[in-house]
């Protein structure tokens, strides 16, 4: 993993990050805050694992997620796109998926969707990783440290 690097591409574009995770229970933020100077970029980030959480904390609906289930492209939308504005943040990477080792909603284990949204845009991700439930976590962080190199200002 480089943190590193999306520490100082961060800080060279002067733009700001957060981010709101599910399924990697918060990897991607120790990774990035093990890095020295992520105070001026990282703004922080949110553990929204409770199905509860998701719809205190980022406004989505119990409607919608038991429509499109937790792990869902539209739900990692709504989690990097709601999670910005609560961050203030000009970028914010979501994670959510199913880190095994059982099926989940129908859906098998290493199946993880990353949102990344700005204020222009919202894409989302989906990834089929395989391993145990750690090598998974590990990919979807260095998979989302990946994409937001390609981060152009």
């Amino acid at each position: 993993m480089d943190a590193k690097k999306v520490n100082e591409h961060f800080r060279q574009l002067g733009l700001t990050l957060s981010s709101v995770e599910s399924c990697t229970g918060g990897a991607f933020a120790s990774a990035i805050t093990k890095i020295s100077g992520a105070s001026h970029f990282y703004k922080g980030g949110m553990v929204t694992y409770f199905t509860e959480e998701k719809v205190r904390l980022l406004g989505l609906t119990y409607s919608e997620l038991d429509k499109n289930g937790v792990v869902s492209e539209i739900t990692a939308q709504q989690m990097a796109f709601n999670g910005r504005k609560v961050m203030a943040s000009d970028y914010c990477v979501s994670f959510t998926g199913n880190a095994g080792p059982e099926t989940m909603e129908d859906k098998r284990a290493g199946l993880v969707y990353i949102g990344i949204c700005s204020r222009e845009n919202c894409l989302v991700y989906k990834y089929e990783f395989d391993g145990d439930r750690e090598q998974v976590i590990t990919q979807a962080v260095q998979a989302a440290l990946d994409l937001l190199m390609k981060i152009e200002k």
